[in-house]
């Protein structure tokens, strides 16, 4: 992994209030949502982690004793069923006396749609934002939703899971705002179930807030000099922390993550690699690295890994950090030609 010099730790010192009682029954479904929960939670209890390790929430299969867990949850986080479909059924059949929190329904989020087929330059990122605050009304969508942040937030939100028909990109945890509307939603939802702890939730949320806008501004300072270098992602996850940083991703070799590319995929996206002069090609943990090999072979382009789950690395409060860092400094790399 290359090195990325960036601010140490993670957040600023949390769970600093004494808990009233420990809060067990949480549960997360990705570890980047894992982290958040852990965080805000700080020490009145640590959640529960399903889809663990290298695992992918788009082809992952429910073990026996995770069903137990969730018959056993009082509190369940989750993207929601456009991200974690293997979900929907266990949730409903199982946690149906647990709260089932979908942080995709946070209000606050900036969403971007998907994107049709694996290259991306005919896209006009200007307009793809939605707001989760705005109303399905409103036609222009500013693009970074900063002139929507105060606006009162008067309805439930679940019409805003797709705006005017179109599909929205669910990865939305890579953009640290959208990261510090779901903290709060996550404060919210541990302090009803919670009374007692409530004090404690909302306090660390304030304080992890801080910290995801602290490690917005070290990321963006840290790209800030490779941002006109184009590359290409195994599949199109990472156009949240692409458009907040202001990166060129040229396309993906997958169109769906649940399919591995065939040969003329393949053919196709070494023939995009030269055409649009790509200085990288990036790879997830959860895949074979041999389709790198083929894309990158008799060009000059470099390889590298990406990994937005944080597949690899500890599971803990300061996870997300570590995954956002562990992101720019391998972006950073890879395209300054480093290592």
């Amino acid at each position: 992994m290359r090195s990325l010099v960036l601010a140490v730790g993670g957040f600023l010192a949390i769970g600093a209030l004494s808990p009233a009682m420990a809060m067990d029954g949480v549960v997360a479904s990705i570890k980047p949502v894992y982290s958040l929960v852990a965080a805000v939670m700080g020490d009145t209890g640590s959640p529960e982690l399903i889809v663990e390790g290298a695992g992918s929430p788009h082809t992952y299969s429910l073990k026996p004793s995770q069903a137990r867990m969730l018959e056993n949850a009082k509190l369940v986080f989750w993207i929601g069923h456009d991200l974690e479909a293997f979900l929907e059924k266990p949730l409903e059949t199982l946690s149906h006396d647990a709260q089932v929190v979908a942080l995709s329904k946070a209000e606050g989020l900036k969403f971007l749609e998907l994107r049709e087929g694996g290259t991306f330059e005919g896209h006009d990122h200007g307009h793809e934002g939605h707001d989760q605050d705005e109303h399905a009304e409103h036609e222009d969508h500013d693009a970074h939703g900063e002139e929507h942040a105060d606006h009162d937030h008067d309805h439930e939100g679940e019409e805003h899971a797709h705006h005017h028909g179109e599909e929205i990109d669910v990865h939305i945890w890579l953009d640290p705002r959208n990261a510090a509307a779901m903290v709060q939603a996550i404060a919210d939802a541990l302090a009803k179930a919670d009374p007692g702890n409530a004090e404690t939730y909302l306090s660390n949320a304030d304080l992890l807030t801080v910290s995801l806008s602290r490690l917005e501004d070290e990321i963006g300072e840290a790209l800030a000099p490779v941002h006109t270098r184009s590359f290409i992602v195994f599949h199109d996850a990472y156009q949240y922390f692409e458009q907040r940083f202001g990166l060129h991703v040229a396309g993906s070799v997958t169109v769906n993550p649940e399919v591995m590319p065939g040969a003329e995929r393949i053919a196709e996206i070494h023939a995009k690699v030269s055409e649009v002069n790509s200085v990288c090609v990036f790879s997830e943990p959860q895949f074979e690295p041999k389709i790198l090999a083929a894309i990158t072979e008799g060009t000059s382009t470099h390889s590298g890994t990406l990994d937005p789950l944080g597949a690899s690395l500890e599971d803990g409060p300061n996870l997300y950090f570590t995954l956002m860092r562990n992101m720019a400094a391998e972006i950073r790399g890879c395209l300054a030609g480093e290592g």
